[in-house]
């Protein structure tokens, strides 16, 4: 696969903050009470969705900035691999909100200059294999909108979908191999193509050959909400065909760790 280009490595950092931004346009005001108001993530307010988003983002910062920083916060999680995501989001969650989102909103304008400054061609390390600095800005541009999902399921607003979500539906495609291998099943055998509806009607965003027999069609949006395991498939207007194909839409995901849970059907929004 060919390198990006430094024009298409600027736009995928430009996407990052613009998806900050909206987030925090949706919690910049809200009162104590309404950050404390649950999400659709069992034992998660709003105040943990925010929290982790903030701890993962520093995790980041350190990653480009001080490796050996980053190294601690690996040893601490591997000392508790099935809490420590839980606990993070925990321990941010019980500062005030306007200290929490000073923290999130500093923390993600150094990880933006850290972005800017970090050698394209570097790999910096990560709790999965090590990442470029453009994959890094994409798995948090990733990240923040599913966990804005939450936070925008929990306040009863519809977002509207946008081409950022390009970034997702690439990541979740990539991923298809990595959501057998973390369920114990072996990957399919042959490439599938994926035709996914753009937000904005303007076309059709397309991977994969366009003369596989699996295939995966649907509108973008639905099918970031599914690798993100943000709604159920059976609430989605997504498309398989091939038995390989229907299998992935059943275990798809677009995050690392063990396989999630993901939403009843029924449950999204």
């Amino acid at each position: 696969m060919p390198e990006p280009s430094a024009d298409a490595v600027a736009a995928v950092y430009a996407d990052l903050r613009e998806e900050g931004r909206e987030l925090d346009a949706l919690v910049g005001e809200l009162s104590p009470a309404e950050w404390a108001r649950p999400t659709p993530a069992p034992g998660w307010s709003i105040g943990h969705q925010i929290a982790h988003l903030h701890w993962t983002d520093r995790a980041a910062l350190l990653s480009l900035t001080d490796a050996a920083a980053f190294g601690l916060m690996v040893e601490e999680a591997v000392k508790a691999p099935d809490s420590f995501v839980d606990e993070g989001a925990e321990e941010g969650a019980k500062l005030p909100p306007g200290e929490l989102l000073a923290r999130w909103r500093s923390t993600r304008t150094a990880l933006d200059e850290a972005l800017a400054a970090a050698s394209p061609d570097t790999r910096f390390p990560w709790y999965g294999p090590p990442m470029k600095a453009a994959s890094m800005a994409s798995a948090r541009l990733m990240e923040t909108w599913a966990h804005g999902q939450d936070v925008a399921d929990a306040l009863g607003v519809r977002r509207t979908p946008t081409a950022r979500l390009r970034h997702v539906a690439r990541i979740g495609v990539r991923a298809r191999d990595y959501a057998h291998a973390v369920r114990g099943l072996p990957a399919p055998a042959e490439e599938f193509r994926v035709e996914l509806e753009a937000p904005d009607g303007s076309g059709v965003w397309s991977y994969g050959p366009a003369d596989a027999a699996q295939r995966i069609t649907g509108p973008a949006l639905d099918f970031c909400l599914l690798v993100t395991q943000r709604a159920h498939r059976a609430d989605l207007a997504l498309t398989a065909t091939g038995s390989d194909a229907d299998r992935w839409l059943d275990i798809a995901q677009a995050f690392a760790g063990p396989a999630g849970a993901g939403r009843e059907p029924g449950a999204s929004r």
